[in-house]
């Protein structure tokens, strides 16, 4: 069973959004609002893998990243949402976050007096998956006795 959550036409960069997705994809929304708060805070940087021209390094055992409070408020709500939209539909946790697609939304003007320049939109699709732990029960199997028939060979010789 899954759980979506889609935000439309948010005001935020769609490369940092990018950076964002990639980093909590895969992991449990208990373990990615953690990190997404420590980043709020500034004690641990997004890794930026794919826009990473003119990125510094950081501290730990990433190369580059930065940290986009913005963008990482927005996705903080959006997890929010898709679990109370997974607790709504009867799902148990944990969560883990399966997919998490950020792309480009259309750009409008800016209102104002602002020529040439156009707002940045994202949207952001996720999608989570319930961890649930299956016992796996092994299959009794008994130990069957299997005879054998031993076969003769038989020596053909040719005249």
């Amino acid at each position: 069973m899954e759980a979506v959550a889609i935000a439309t036409s948010l005001p935020i960069s769609t490369k940092q959004s990018v950076e964002i997705c990639s980093f909590i994809r895969g992991k449990t929304t208990e373990k990615s609002r953690k990190l997404l708060e420590q980043v709020m805070e500034q004690k641990i940087a997004i890794p930026y893998r794919r826009f990473n021209k003119g990125v510094g390094h950081k501290k730990g055992k990433i190369a580059s990243g930065r940290y986009p409070l913005k963008a990482t408020s927005a996705i903080l709500k959006l997890i929010g949402t898709a679990e109370a939209n997974a607790e709504v539909k009867g799902m148990s946790a944990p969560f883990q976050i399966s997919e998490v697609i950020a792309s480009q939304s259309s750009r409008n003007w800016h209102y104002g007096r602002q020529r040439r320049r156009k707002t940045k939109r994202t949207h952001i699709k996720m999608i989570l998956k319930s961890l649930e732990k299956k016992a796996k029960e092994k299959p009794k199997t008994e130990a069957k006795k299997v005879e054998t028939k031993k076969t003769e060979t038989k020596e053909v010789t040719k005249k």
